[in-house]
């Protein structure tokens, strides 16, 4: 593995952390009262289309970031949903 792959590989484990201690917070408080569902609906699709560009490409650290991404995203929709209230 070359240093431009190390550095696209770690890039990407930040990226997918950026979103966990969102998720660890809402669950952790079962409250999801503050945190914008269209927010993390946009993030959704916009996962989509990177994971499109990324088959599209044949980069598999775009692909397995968003992927990861959009794990996260549907953690903290459903959150959202199943919290809406409190």
């Amino acid at each position: 593995m070359e240093g431009f792959e190390i550095l696209g590989y770690s890039a990407s484990a930040v990226t997918v952390f950026t979103f966990l201690p969102q998720v660890l917070k809402t669950w952790k408080e079962k409250s999801a009262k503050d945190v914008s569902l269209m927010m993390f609906v946009i993030a959704f699709i916009n996962e989509i289309m990177w994971i499109a560009y990324g088959v599209w490409i044949d980069n598999m650290v775009i692909i397995i970031t968003n992927v990861l991404m959009i794990i996260m995203c549907s953690i903290m929709i459903l959150l959202k949903l199943r919290y809406k209230n409190v």
